[in-house]
This record gives C-alpha cells, sequence and structure tokens, in this order.
C-alpha cells in the first residue's frame, strides 16, 4: 500500500488512512463479538455517548441521509444498544440514550481504538502522533 500512498494528494492520503483505521475498528469488533456493530451505527452512538440527544439533532449532525439515520437507529435499537424514548419538549421528536449494553459496547470500541492509536504510535512515534493530532485539531480555514 505504501507505494500506492505515495502518489496521493492530501484529501486522499486523509480518505486511505481513515478507511484503513475504521476497517481495521470494526473488523476487530465484528470478530471478537456476537453483535454485528457497523461503522455508521458506531458513528451513530458516538454522537448518543453520555447524552441524551434527539433524533432530528442525531439525524442533523452526521453526514448521513435522514433516512439511512433512522435505519440506523431502528437497528441499533433491535440490538439492544440504543433506546428511543419520547422527547419531553417536542411529542414528535424522539430522544436517544445507549442502554447499558449500548455504553459497555462503545467503551470496549474506546480501548479497541485506544490500542490501534498505541500501535501506530509505538510504529511511528508518539510525537509524531501527537502532532498529527495538532495539525488535525487547527483551524483550516476552510
Amino acid at each position: 500500500m505504501d507505494s500506492e500512498l505515495q502518489s496521493l494528494d492530501l484529501i486522499d492520503l486523509i480518505s486511505e488512512r481513515h478507511i484503513l483505521l475504521r476497517r481495521i475498528c470494526q473488523d476487530s469488533w465484528n470478530d471478537n463479538n456476537d453483535t454485528y456493530i457497523s461503522n455508521s451505527e458506531w458513528y451513530i452512538m458516538a454522537r448518543i455517548y453520555k447524552k441524551k440527544p434527539t433524533l432530528s439533532y442525531v439525524t442533523k449532525h452526521v453526514d448521513i441521509s435522514r433516512q439511512a439515520t433512522h435505519k440506523f437507529v431502528k437497528n441499533l435499537e433491535s440490538k439492544g444498544l440504543i433506546e428511543i424514548t419520547n422527547s419531553t419538549n417536542n411529542n414528535k421528536d424522539k430522544c436517544l440514550q445507549l442502554t447499558p449494553l449500548g455504553e459497555e459496547c462503545y467503551e470496549i470500541n474506546l480501548s479497541q481504538k485506544a490500542a490501534l492509536e498505541q500501535k501506530v504510535a509505538e510504529e511511528i512515534g508518539a510525537d509524531k502522533i501527537k502532532i498529527l493530532k495538532d495539525i488535525l485539531k487547527l483551524d483550516w480555514g476552510v
């Protein structure tokens, strides 16, 4: 893969690495657990973790279509990972919250991602990981 990366521009390099890391995380989870969770479902769970957002809030803050978000939310509910309740402010809107099982799964996934980050740090150096994170956190003016 390294020779393929040499000719890529910044956007494609970031994209390739993102896809690789997401695939490793998803495979790590799905190879070791009975409950299959897709990258899109993890993405939605990340927006819900330790919060109780509305479905409309989550839909607006993920880069997934409204219909697909609703489908993933229903899938997560059927797996027992999230709970959907009526909003106290608006009967049409629903609140989302991770179940205890959902929180446990999400926290295991967090530790798997931390282990992957540590593995990358051992390969390229912790100092470079810090620099990369600092660069990614900067305002890029775009």
